[in-house]
């Protein structure tokens, strides 16, 4: 069927030309459902990774407009024909009916009341829930309200948590915790609650920055949240005050740092070393479609080289170091794994705590537009957007396909009873990397043992969770 036939190759050519979407005769039209699941197709067809893994995304799928009709028209809305055109592999590619909000979560922006928390079941009763506090936003009414690292609270609202409620109880915009201890075995109420209220919130991923003095040697370390593209010249401002200090090591925790931002992933890299400006930092693999045309038309997308600059034009400030210590844990996924991997063939990346996350792919965001792209404002009806995964990465020597996360080469686990002050000498997963550095421990016999089972934290509903992101060019 012609329409169809060339649609590939007409959405391959529009998708590198930036520019506005005409609403034709400027007559506002509200978009069908019929209409929306058409751009669903249309864009997995065009940009989905695991496109060949989908029968009803080939080519040739429909003899005619008539049963492409019928075959949109069979489902009852954009999440479900979305959700049935993703491939058995994938599990974070992801659909949003107001691109707005979207925007808002890769911006850093969010509702939230500053309790950043983890959820782990009961050690002698699974099915119940507690929370734990990781940490604290500044200038937010948990940091007002005096909520700090390590309290740990079972009820929100009077009610038990579960792992069947918790994400119920923790939607509203307004909630009370009850506090509560634990010693390891039981959790003990305190008879103490906290209401804790969310505000539209930015959050400066740098947490921390610091230069510790560690057996007369100036070593720095980095708590670094998110891979959020608004903050590369603070990321950048970091690095100054570490090389200014002059510092011998490394310590970049991302311990619970979901991802984010390919390109802010590639600075950060390069703010590390220095020494290897315009060598490969990872690759890409597309669908074959898209690898195909990239190849043809535009190679140089499909390589991703160490810089010396950021997306802003100013010069990075590099720190030249042969080798790095990165904190991490299952929350550490996306452009996290991605530092870690790109880095691994030019330098020591010596990981400290727990197997990452497993998450290779990146995505991109595709709008309800004749072109995909932003529009300049708003279309009625026209308000989705997906973030399929579009691409996967891969370092210099070829690795990809972590499935299974990265595995730490010294392994220390989060006592969840005893987590220690974030940034301090003797907070365990820091400490464990000093004792590393200074040579007072054997790494592979630092391990520890997990209390409790985790099922999620206070990001795990956030569109941008565990997510990497790239754009089209």
């Amino acid at each position: 069927m012609k329409y169809l036939k060339y649609y590939i190759l007409l959405a391959l050519l529009g998708s590198l030309t930036i520019g506005c979407f005409d609403d034709k005769d400027d007559v506002v039209q509200v978009a069908s459902t019929v209409e929306i699941n058409d751009f669903i197709w249309k864009g997995m067809n065009t940009y989905y990774l695991y496109k060949s893994d989908v029968p009803d995304l080939a080519n040739d799928r429909f003899s005619s407009n008539s049963t492409y009709t019928d075959f949109l028209k069979s489902f009852t809305s954009p999440e479900v024909i979305f959700d049935a055109l993703q491939s058995d592999v994938d599990e974070f590619s992801f659909l949003v009916d107001d691109y707005i909000t979207l925007e808002r979560f890769f911006d850093g922006n969010t509702l939230n009341n500053g309790m950043e928390f983890g959820l782990v079941r009961y050690p002698n009763n699974p099915s119940n829930v507690y929370g734990f506090v990781r940490y604290v936003l500044p200038n937010t009414d948990a940091e007002n309200k005096g909520i700090q690292r390590g309290n740990i609270f079972n009820t929100i609202d009077g009610t038990q948590i579960t792992d069947q409620n918790f994400s119920q109880l923790i939607a509203p915009d307004s909630y009370t915790i009850g506090l509560a201890t634990f010693d390891g075995t039981d959790i003990t109420p305190t008879g103490t609650f906290v209401t804790l209220n969310k505000i539209q919130y930015t959050e400066n991923p740098i947490f921390i920055t610091k230069t510790l003095n560690v057996g007369g040697n100036p070593i720095g370390y980095i708590m670094y949240n998110a891979f959020t593209s608004d903050f590369d010249s603070q990321l950048n401002a970091a690095f100054a005050k570490l090389k200014s200090d002059q510092i011998t090591d490394l310590i970049l925790d991302v311990r619970y740092n979901g991802g984010g931002d390919t390109e802010t992933a590639k600075d950060l890299a390069s703010m590390i070393t220095g020494q290897f400006n315009g060598e490969i930092f990872t690759t890409e693999q597309w669908n074959e479609e898209f690898q195909e045309f990239y190849e043809n038309t535009n190679p140089g997308r499909l390589t991703n080289f160490f810089d010396n600059q950021i997306r802003t034009g100013e010069a990075i400030n590099n720190l030249n170091l042969s080798r790095v210590y990165i904190l991490t844990t299952k929350n550490s996924a996306s452009a996290s794994e991605l530092l870690i991997n790109g880095l691994n063939p030019y330098i020591q990346t010596i990981k400290v705590g727990d197997t990452t996350k497993g998450k290779f792919q990146a995505s991109v965001t595709v709008y309800d537009t004749d072109n995909y792209r932003r529009p300049n404002a708003e279309l009625a009806g026209h308000t989705y957007a997906m973030q399929p995964l579009v691409l996967k990465s891969i370092n210099v020597e070829g690795f990809t396909d972590y499935f299974n996360g990265l595995a730490p080469d010294i392994l220390i686990q989060e006592d969840f009873s005893n987590l220690g002050i974030l940034g301090d000498e003797n907070e365990p997963l820091l400490k464990a990397a000093l004792d590393a550095i200074n040579g007072n421990r054997n790494p592979k016999l630092n391990t520890n043992t997990l209390r409790a089972i985790s099922i999620g934290n206070s990001n795990m509903f956030d569109l941008s969770y565990e997510r990497m992101y790239t754009e089209i060019y």
